[in-house]
């Protein structure tokens, strides 16, 4: 099974992620199978917090990718998911 989840990135006491698609037994930081955004959450501009390629996101939900729960709660904030999942 596939999830999208974040993968932190950026220095100590500074943290950034990327949203990634990963295979579900991989470690937080391992390979992904594809990048699909960006997360800052310390970035002044509220805008640029969250960077997400739509399209891909979309599909990788489409072929049965579960989001985490932080990355459902970004989703559903952008717009890309619904409430209701």
């Amino acid at each position: 099974m596939v999830r999208i989840r974040l993968k932190r990135v950026g220095r100590r006491h500074r943290p950034a992620y990327r949203v990634a698609a990963f295979d579900r037994r991989s470690a937080r930081d391992s390979k992904v199978l594809e990048e699909l955004g960006s997360f800052d959450p310390l970035n002044p501009a509220e805008d640029k917090q969250v960077v997400l390629k739509r399209e891909r996101i979309e599909y990788w939900l489409s072929v049965g990718a579960q989001p985490s729960d932080t990355v459902r709660r970004l989703l559903v904030k952008q717009g890309v998911l619904g409430d209701k999942s």
